[in-house]
C-alpha cells in the first residue's frame, strides 16, 4: 500500500479552520511554537477562536498575533504573566481565560487523545481553580473531576517530518506538541525541514504521521523562532 502524500502549502491547510474552531497551540514559550501557522491563521481571519495553549507567549510573538487581532475569544492555558496584552484583554472581558495547573492541562490534553473523558485530580481542592468544578469521592479522598481537552485543529511545529507526516522533535520543542498531535480532528504541523518517506529512522519519530492531517516544509525561519540556538 502506498502511504499518501500530505505536504501542502500552509495557506491551503491554515483555510480549514472555520470561525468558532477550538484550535490547539503547541509550544512553551518559544520552544515548539508553531510561528508561521500562527501568521497564516492572522491573515486567514478566522474568528471566535478557542485556544489550547500553555502560554500566552509575549506581546509581538506566536498567539499574541491572534489576541491584537481580535480573534479569540476563550484562552485555556497555564499563565498570561509575559504577555500584557493577553492580561489586558482579561481583565477587560474580552477575552475569557480558563487557568490549570500545567501538569493538569497536560494530562488533560493527553486523555484527550486516549480516549478518556475526564481524569481526576486532588490539585486545586479549595482553591479558586476548583470552582465550579464536580467532586467525587474515592477512599475518602475528595478528587475534582478534569474533562478531557480536545480540538478541531492542533497547529504543531517539528524539526522534521517526512512526506507521511511523521514527525521529529528536538529537545524541548516536544513539550506539547506530541499530546496535541494525539488530541485534535486535524493536525497541521510545520517542519523545518522536510525529508522523503524512509528518511527519518523510526527511533527519531516522535509523532507517527497517522495523527498527522497535512504538513508544510518552512520556506525561511523567521526572527521569532531566533531563540531557538542549534
Amino acid at each position: 500500500m502506498k502511504l499518501p502524500d500530505k505536504t501542502c502549502r500552509i495557506e491551503e491547510a491554515i483555510a480549514r479552520i472555520g470561525d468558532g474552531a477550538t484550535v490547539m497551540v503547541g509550544g512553551f514559550g518559544v520552544p515548539g511554537t508553531p510561528m508561521t501557522l500562527i501568521h497564516a491563521l492572522v491573515e486567514h481571519g478566522a474568528r471566535g477562536l478557542t485556544l489550547i495553549k500553555n502560554d500566552a507567549n509575549e506581546p509581538g510573538m506566536g498567539i499574541d498575533h491572534l489576541l491584537q487581532a481580535g480573534q479569540v475569544s476563550r484562552l485555556i492555558t497555564t499563565h498570561l504573566g509575559l504577555n500584557g496584552t493577553a492580561i489586558a484583554l482579561m481583565n477587560s472581558g474580552a477575552l475569557e481565560v480558563e487557568f490549570n495547573a500545567q501538569g493538569i492541562l497536560a494530562e488533560r490534553i493527553r486523555a484527550g487523545g486516549a480516549g478518556l473523558g475526564a481524569i481526576l485530580s486532588d490539585i486545586g481542592i479549595g482553591t479558586e481553580l476548583a470552582l465550579g468544578k464536580q467532586v467525587v469521592e474515592m477512599e475518602g479522598k475528595p478528587y475534582l473531576v478534569e474533562p478531557a481537552l480536545r480540538a478541531d485543529v492542533a497547529l504543531i511545529h517539528a524539526d522534521r517530518a517526512d512526506t507521511f507526516g511523521n514527525l521529529a522533535y528536538v529537545a524541548t520543542a516536544q513539550n506539547f506538541n506530541p499530546l496535541m498531535a494525539m488530541a485534535a480532528t486535524c493536525v497541521i504541523a510545520e517542519a523545518e525541514r522536510l525529508v522523503p518517506l524512509g528518511a527519518l529512522d523510526a527511533n527519531d519519530v516522535h509523532t507517527p504521521g497517522v495523527f498527522v492531517d497535512h504538513v508544510a516544509e518552512l520556506s525561511t525561519i523567521s526572527g521569532e523562532y531566533g531563540v531557538v540556538q542549534r
